[in-house]
């Protein structure tokens, strides 16, 4: 189990949203609580919040964005297309960012990284572009870095993820279809180098069919390898 800073503390919603407290502040990674199958129905109401983090819009990942942002006054830190997006439904507490950059948030560092996915948003309208999905590598303030790759697919860029920005905690999707699965996902891990793994974006619907018990298959080759299976709503640190 990785050794998270005193006082940090990083809770599974279900499907790829994450809870980050650290340092007194509150992160929202991918808002998508309140039609998430896998969300349970007491962690609907995330609190106060400082910041949230959007890798891409599509409604599994950004449907609640709009709606929490509102209630809580929580810094949204997306990429510009978003942004804009944003701004036209009313927001003002707005981050823009792209790929590459770094912005410092809610006393943490937010590292923006590709993805190898796409990217759109649901109005009423129709889809409207999204602009580039990303990943997040989060930095807190000792160091520790949780890499939150987002919706992707394995690509050969994930090992200078790995040696410009060394996370030590990833979350992976592993579910297949719409993301890399566990064969995917156990070649993302030995590109990162990383030693903690957590695997996300899996059985929320039947379509997601990979599952922890493959991916510890698929990295049963890769020496000190710690996966960590959590329940919805269950967390690490504290």
């Amino acid at each position: 189990m990785p050794q998270l800073p005193a006082g940090t503390k990083l809770t599974w919603l279900g499907h790829a949203t994450f809870l980050l407290e650290t340092g007194g502040r509150r992160i929202l990674i991918d808002p998508w609580v309140a039609q998430n199958p896998a969300c349970a129905k007491d962690d609907n109401d995330v609190g106060p919040l400082d910041a949230i983090l959007v890798t891409h819009p599509h409604f599994d990942h950004f449907d609640d964005a709009i709606d929490i942002a509102r209630a809580t006054g929580a810094t949204v830190v997306s990429n510009n297309e978003t942004r804009a997006y944003l701004q036209s439904q009313g927001l003002e507490n707005l981050v823009e960012m792209n790929i590459g950059g770094t912005v410092e948030v809610a006393g943490i560092k937010a590292h923006m990284t590709d993805a190898a996915h796409s990217s759109g948003i649901s109005t009423p309208d129709g889809i409207i572009y999204g602009g580039s999905a990303a990943g997040f590598v989060v930095e807190l303030a000792d160091g520790f870095s949780i890499y939150h790759a987002g919706d992707t697919a394995v690509f050969s860029d994930m090992a200078l993820i790995g040696r410009l920005l060394s996370p030590d905690l990833a979350l992976l999707p592993i579910g297949d279809n719409y993301t890399m699965g566990p064969r995917s996902a156990a070649e993302a891990v030995r590109l990162l180098g990383v030693k903690w793994v957590m695997p996300m974006h899996y059985g929320t619907f039947p379509i997601l069919s990979g599952t922890p018990d493959a991916f510890r298959r698929e990295t049963r080759d890769v020496d000190g390898l710690e996966i960590l299976e959590l329940e919805p709503g269950g967390s690490i640190g504290g």
